[in-house]
């Protein structure tokens, strides 16, 4: 390899959401692909995401996707369904770097797999775009899917209201409506979902839900390496944690998500 091509392939890869849900994507792909430098975008002033207009929602990618080109990226992973779904088929083509939707990405691998019946429990603008059906139809179309808008979903874990009965009672009432559709699967399709998985457990079995963050970095690893532009660093990586607002409710919030030792500094960009 070249030397050009070896100073590309290291320059970081850049991850979006909302607020601190993406980084459940983040810390899974710095477990599988320690050499990679990267960078986070967390978009609190913006949060949530979930009862945005796609207008706004394709205005906040283009703003996150222009800061990471002067971060001279080589790839976005929007970690975030309600952007994948709302704004990546607007914004995919007008960057020079790779960008990775989780929901795109996802749908495809899903979709191979022996089922029948999926469920997809959502926020209200990845619900409206029907773009799970539409992406999961795609490479299936004998599937039967259900699409199930939660929006309280995103603030009970950001705000850690798991034991709340309203909490408890809200989870409950979205599952009950669910399971008349006695789904094979159900698709966890926001990044904070996973963490309600607890909860979820105390009426049906863990195994009923699919996390798609094991599946996306696991997709994202494999076509890096397809493409050759993993890394080819063997030093410890580097890592930066930026956001639109909020600084402390972020590193606050995100000690339910970050499994990795020790969160980075995080740069407030409103200063």
């Amino acid at each position: 390899m070249s030397t050009s091509n070896h100073n590309l392939n290291n320059r970081p890869i850049g991850f979006f959401d909302s607020g601190v849900g993406g980084l459940s994507v983040y810390s899974k792909f710095k477990k599988l692909l320690r050499n990679e430098n990267t960078l986070y975008f967390g978009d609190l002033a913006h949060l949530p995401y979930g009862n945005k207009s796609r207008e706004e929602l394709i205005g906040y990618a283009r703003g996150i996707l222009n800061f990471y080109k002067e971060k001279n990226v080589k790839a976005v992973v929007i970690a975030c369904n309600t952007s994948s779904a709302q704004a990546y088929d607007t914004v995919k083509n007008e960057y020079d770097f790779k960008i990775y939707p989780i929901i795109q990405s996802c749908a495809q691998v899903i979709a191979t797999q022996n089922i029948k019946k999926i469920g997809v429990f959502a926020t209200m603008a990845t619900v409206n775009s029907a773009v799970y059906t539409r992406e999961l139809k795609k490479y299936n179309q004998g599937l039967q899917i259900k699409e199930i808008p939660c929006p309280n979903w995103v603030d009970i874990v950001e705000s850690g209201r798991y034991q709340d009965d309203s909490a408890v009672n809200d989870i409950k009432i979205h599952l009950e409506e669910m399971m008349k559709f006695e789904p094979e699967k159900i698709i966890l399709g926001c990044t904070h979902y996973p963490y309600l998985l607890d909860l979820l457990a105390a009426f049906t079995t863990k195994e009923l839900f699919i996390d798609p963050a094991e599946i996306f970095v696991e997709y994202i690893a494999e076509d890096l390496k397809a493409l050759g532009m993993l890394s080819q660093e063997i030093e410890s990586s580097e890592e930066n944690i930026y956001v639109s607002a909020n600084p402390q409710n972020f590193v606050e919030h995100s000690k339910i998500f970050y499994k990795i030792n020790k969160l980075p500094n995080v740069i407030n960009l409103n200063n």
